[in-house]
């Protein structure tokens, strides 16, 4: 009765940051008693007493060719967290987003007589609703992060509830932290380039955003200088592998510096910021940084992705909010250095252009609530845990 075990899994960066906030909260939701985690995740989750089977450096992969490289890998790590799962015998099974192998534990575990709980809704308002049933029948719960989730499930008797946006709490805190500093420099304009957090992105996204720095810093008469925040410390060896093999001048002379985490915080100085699609462009949002959303894949990912996704303007998770355009979009053959540094220009010396979108910056934001999602999911974790287990 004096024992609570809770598995937790979680594939990507910042899938380990809202576990970790959810098993923190958990954590002194449930005291006295004793709560141990297990799972798949992160260093965040690791600090807060989860132990680790897979880490993200090893799950954190994006694209359907990169996906099929690994399959090996990823069919035994399914298999060993499957059998972990009905060894521990845990009383409840969370899994946080990272879809493509949490779908598959939730079905494992419920099937199995687990109690099974889904924290952050796959986007089957992008993808296809043809999941929806399969999802209600896979899971006990679904803590949603966006207002207009849990209307798709409410014909399926999944308990689906809106708990809001793990990151409106994550951008109040760095808010209310003392300014770090930073090594932005005496320019008169800082830029924040993010490449996204996975190998994939950063080597293919990376050398077009350095690109259009350099042509950025010509335009503005090398007004500018640039940071880039890394992920991870594997991340950060594998940026500056990449700063290290540019070969033309006005590259290789940029004001630029990586620092190691901070990605809000740069964001939050910043003038203007470069994104990969992600996480990363609702970060910006939340930190009201005028933003360009970057990406592109590999063109066979790009083709299947052009015939799973119907329907959808906007990939941006600051622009689905907003229901319009807040960041503007350079995907695939749009995202050249030459349009990027347009944009970026416009952002910075246009006030206009700077102005409007702030306040889209703001309408989105209010849509995002005022936070205590990890306390939300918590309640409603605990609820399905009573009575006292254990």
């Amino acid at each position: 009765m004096n024992e609570v075990r809770i598995f937790v899994c979680a594939g990507e960066a910042s899938g380990d940051l809202h576990a970790a906030a959810l098993m923190a909260e958990l954590k002194r939701r449930l005291a006295p008693r004793r709560v141990l985690f297990r799972g798949f995740g992160g260093d965040a989750m690791r600090e807060v007493g989860c132990q680790l089977f897979f880490h993200t450096d090893q799950t954190s992969v994006i694209g359907f060719t990169a996906v099929l490289a690994r399959l090996p890998f990823f069919l035994r790590m399914r298999r060993e967290i499957q059998e972990e799962i009905d060894a521990w015998q845990p009383d409840v099974v969370i899994t946080v987003d990272y879809p493509g192998m949490n779908l598959r534990i939730d079905e494992f575990a419920h099937a199995h007589g687990y109690k099974t709980v889904h924290y952050i809704c796959p986007q089957v308002w992008a993808w296809h609703r043809g999941r929806i049933p399969k999802l209600a029948r896979i899971m006990d719960r679904l803590l949603c992060i966006f207002p207009f989730e849990p209307a798709l499930f409410e014909k399926t008797g999944l308990d689906a509830r809106y708990v809001g946006h793990p990151l409106v709490d994550r951008a109040q805190e760095t808010k209310a932290q003392e300014r770090r500093q930073l090594p932005w420099g005496d320019k008169k304009y800082h830029i924040a380039l993010l490449p996204g957090s996975r190998r994939g992105e950063i080597t293919r996204i990376l050398p077009r955003l350095l690109q259009a720095a350099a042509l950025l810093e010509k335009r503005t008469g090398n007004a500018c200088s640039f940071l880039i925040p890394s992920s991870s410390h594997q991340m950060r060896e594998l940026i500056e592998s990449l700063l290290a093999k540019q070969k033309t001048k006005e590259v290789r002379e940029l004001p630029l510096a990586v620092v190691d985490g901070a990605a809000r915080e740069v964001l939050l100085q910043a003038d203007a910021a470069a994104v990969a699609s992600g996480t990363a462009t609702l970060e910006a949002c939340l930190m009201r940084c005028p933003t360009v959303l970057v990406y592109a894949v590999g063109w066979f990912t790009a083709i299947m992705a052009r015939l799973l996704i119907r329907g959808v303007k906007w990939i941006g998770l600051a622009n689905i909010v907003a229901g319009r355009e807040v960041m503007p979009e350079l995907l695939q053959g749009k995202f050249t250095p030459e349009n990027l540094c347009n944009e970026l220009n416009g952002l910075l010396r246009e006030p206009v252009k700077r102005a409007s979108m702030l306040r889209g910056l703001d309408v989105t934001n209010a849509k995002l609530g005022d936070g205590g999602a990890s306390q939300r999911a918590a309640d409603c974790i605990c609820e399905l845990l009573a009575p006292p287990v254990r």
